[in-house]
């Protein structure tokens, strides 16, 4: 509900403190008091457009400060969570405005767009009056608020989901379409690929061990040559040919020589026969080289052949070689996917078709659901505009096909009928100031359902009198019961059924205009209502006629 109201340098008004309460909130005051001026600040705090001269003459800025205390399921909440500002059970929407610039938002101290401000306002307060292009007005509104009524709301919530089910399965299946379309354009590349290179077989790190191979391949080529030269010149042909035979040379001479010259050449005779043994030494470790070194010249040519197809083959693809595997694998999936495309797309069809047939139920459920919602709201509505002095008035709630969305297949629209044997038309395009007011007072009444919003009614009373404007007041007393009802009001009747009433006047002081509000006590609104009855020459007959009728609003 709204707690206060404080205002800052707005039109006529200096500064004013409001503190409002639950139930049916009076507001009255003589014409030009500035009850239109309230209304506008509070429209203002709303995020509303407002008239462009709402800065108090003379000042720098202008404020309104609205206060609400809200219950944790009340729409605003999942608002303020969705924007990202603080949780709590009281919002406080400040709006500022200045001669300087634009005006600035702020809700519970943080600052907000415009947009933000107007999307609170309009979950927070809804404004009724002669000129409504909100709420009861707005076709758009119409069928949440029928909905809303008939206790369908989770009806709606099941039909959501299956829209919802319904759009991914197309979006799924027009996907897929799409994927196949652009696959099979690229299939015949797809099976050359693959099969290019399933002839290849590449292995892993095959490119880095071809590589090393040839590499040892082309080294051992060159100094297998040299090697083969230094065997020669160690072989019998060679070094072990001279040493042998230097040796045998000596050997003869230590025989033929004396004693003395013999012992001499022994020493000589060891070395060489210790020189003979590292040659051979020497020769077995170089024929084991040689031998390692081997190659058959073919396998350089096969090993090049290999290495020059895979590095050619990852050219192509625009890939490393050690990662042909797996594109071998990627392709071969693609492939596959164009093979079993169809198949999939045989299976969303199916899945699509199932979900069409679950939202189609459901919507058919859902429409016949409403038709007999629509049946019982025009047959509580008129009953309720009968003491309204509209008897001859009829309102019908129309249900007509509309385009499948995710609240179903149908479009609602309130029309009414004013005189017998007249054709049907939207409300406010067949009812006059007065009857509109009553229209959607009538059906406020009907379509109340726990009060989240506050509502607010601007004069919903002028042009009416008498037992209809009591029937007015009595309507506005019974929606109270559920919401919180600030109504603006020139009727006594109406204001007698208030459970608090304010005073709304001007006042001019050293040629200064004011506008003041002043909530009043139950004598004062003895006194307030009598006024309204008889003007400003109070009567005890007055008072006594306002008595009366406070006694039979209480």
């Amino acid at each position: 509900m709204l707690v206060s109201l404080d205002i800052r340098n707005i039109a006529l008004i200096e500064a004013l403190e409001l503190s409002f309460e639950p139930g049916l909130n009076v507001l009255t005051g003589e014409t030009g008091a500035g009850k239109s001026i309230l209304l506008d600040a509070l429209g203002f705090a709303l995020g509303r457009k407002t008239r462009r001269d709402l800065l108090r003459s003379g000042s720098e800025e202008g404020r309104v400060e609205a206060v609400f205390t809200l219950p944790a399921d009340h729409p605003a909440m999942a608002l303020l969570e969705e924007v990202g500002l603080p949780l709590g059970g009281e919002i406080v929407l400040r709006r500022l405005t200045s001669s300087a610039g634009p005006s600035r938002a702020f809700v519970n101290d943080m600052r907000v767009s415009a947009e933000t401000l107007q999307r609170l306002g309009e979950v927070l307060v809804e404004v009724h009056g002669q000129h409504d292009d909100r709420g009861l007005l707005n076709a758009k509104a119409h069928r949440p608020l029928l909905d809303a009524a008939a206790g369908l709301v989770p009806d709606v919530a099941l039909i959501r989901n299956h829209w919802s089910r319904r759009e991914t399965c197309r979006r799924d299946l027009d996907q897929a379409q799409a994927d196949l379309a652009r696959a099979s354009e690229d299939a015949e590349y797809l099976r050359f690929a693959v099969e290019e290179l399933h002839r290849l077989a590449p292995e892993s790190g095959e490119a880095d061990k071809l590589d090393a191979e040839r590499r040892l391949i082309q080294a051992a080529a060159k100094i297998t040559e040299e090697l083969d030269r230094a065997r020669q010149d160690l072989s019998a042909d060679g070094a072990e040919g001279a040493m042998a035979t230097a040796l045998s040379r000596l050997t003869h001479a230590a025989e033929r020589a004396g004693e003395e010259a013999g012992a001499r050449l022994e020493a000589p005779i060891a070395a060489l026969d210790r020189a003979m043994a590292e040659l051979s030494d020497a020769q077995a470790g170089l024929s084991g080289v040689l031998d390692a070194l081997h190659f058959d010249p073919g396998r350089l040519e096969a090993v090049e052949e290999r290495l020059f197809a895979l590095r050619g083959l990852a050219r192509k693809h625009q890939v490393q070689p050690d990662d042909l595997i797996e594109l071998t694998t990627e392709l071969a999936a693609r492939l596959d996917g164009i093979d079993a495309g169809g198949d999939r797309i045989a299976a969303l069809e199916l899945d699509l078709a199932e979900a069409e047939r679950a939202y189609d139920s459901a919507a058919a459920k859902l429409t016949e659901a409403r038709h007999a919602a629509a049946e019982s709201l025009d047959k509580a509505v008129t009953a309720e505009l009968a003491p309204l002095k509209m008897e001859t008035a009829r309102f019908r709630t129309e249900i007509t096909p509309h385009t499948p969305g995710a609240e179903g297949t149908d479009r609602v629209s309130f029309t009414a009928a004013i005189n017998p044997g007249s054709p049907a038309g939207p409300i406010d395009r067949i009812a006059s100031g007065g009857e509109l007011s009553r229209f959607l007072l009538a059906l406020k009444v009907c379509l109340a359902g726990g009060g989240e919003r506050v509502m607010v009614f601007d004069e919903i009373d002028r042009g009416v009198g008498g037992a209809t404007a009591t029937a007015v007041g009595r309507r506005l007393a019974k929606l109270s019961e559920q919401a919180q009802v600030l109504v603006v009001t020139h009727s006594p009747q109406v204001a007698a059924e208030g459970a608090h009433h304010w005073r709304i006047a001007k006042s001019i002081d050293q040629g200064i205009t004011r506008t003041d509000v002043r909530s009043l006590a139950p004598d004062q609104r003895i006194d307030e209502i009598a006024r309204m009855l008889a003007g400003e020459t109070l009567t005890e007959e007055a008072r006594s006629a306002a008595k009366s009728l406070m006694d039979m609003a209480g």
